[in-house]
């Protein structure tokens, strides 16, 4: 009987170790350096740690904790970053800010897309049923998890907000003065640069920009139930042209995408 007594304490305590329990700290990610730049160039109280052999770097914005990490390119990287980011921060919500590929034609080079949904767009595999399905399945429950992973209101909500009162870098080549919209962001592992492409993303998820992390970071998220907000400045049009645009206007719209997020941060 007091081995069954101790068995069963055991297994409670493994599962209250397992449920997530938030901290007050925002989580900043970002794919690649200068992504994270200016997010990292404006904390104050700056530690290093480095888990797993990914560095994250914990501070102040405005008085908030967060922390801040590079994933890496690519949808593995990223569920792995944030993965680990949850398990040791564990951080009320996560806002992923970065550069992307720009589908909806109306949109142009330096404008920010806020995702109301994001969604992989390289998935899909036949169910034992023989159904055809772009869902993922949520390995802790079996069930499929939605096709569109959902934006957190509360932070949508802020984001739109915040937007508002932002001073965004224009692009020099371009028109007009950034506009922000709040859309679709879909995810593969490709660059994609073909006209093609980006008539089939927009006629079949209407997708309004493609990166290679957002819902790889929104899925972890929706599974842990942690608010998660995507947001990306468009570097290019994912067209033909698309790798040199990137090389040329990322850094600027990578800082339009942070400027929004630290924003963000300190309006909270």
């Amino acid at each position: 009987m007091k081995k069954l007594v101790v068995a069963f304490l055991l297994l409670a305590q493994t599962g209250l170790a397992q449920r997530y329990e938030p901290r007050p700290v925002t989580a900043l990610l970002g794919a690649f350096d200068e992504e994270v730049k200016l997010v990292q160039q404006s904390l104050q109280n700056r530690q290093v740690q480095v888990i797993n052999g990914i560095t994250f770097i914990t501070g102040q914005v405005d008085g908030h904790d967060v922390v801040v990490a590079e994933t890496g390119i690519g949808k593995v990287n990223a569920a792995m970053t944030t993965a680990f980011m949850l398990a040791h921060f564990r951080p009320q919500r996560v806002l992923f800010t970065g550069i992307a590929g720009g589908t909806n034609p109306d949109l142009q080079p330096g404008d920010i897309v806020i995702a109301r949904q994001t969604a992989h767009h390289d998935f899909g595999y036949i169910t034992f049923n023989r159904q055809k399905t772009n869902q993922t399945r949520n390995a802790i429950t079996k069930e499929f998890n939605p096709a569109y992973f959902p934006a957190d209101s509360a932070l949508l909500k802020v984001a739109v907000e915040t937007a508002k009162t932002v001073p965004f870098e224009a692009i020099p080549v371009t028109s007009r003065p950034p506009s922000v919209i709040v859309g679709t962001v879909v995810t593969g592992d490709v660059f994609v640069s073909s006209e093609e492409k980006v008539q089939s993303l927009r006629s079949e998820y209407n997708a309004d920009a493609t990166e290679m992390e957002g819902a790889a970071v929104a899925q972890v998220c929706y599974q842990q139930q942690v608010p998660c907000l995507v947001i990306r400045s468009l570097s290019d049009k994912a067209n033909a042209n698309a790798r040199n645009d990137m090389l040329t206007f990322f850094k600027t719209a990578a800082r339009n995408s942070a400027k929004l997020v630290l924003a963000i941060v300190k309006g909270l």
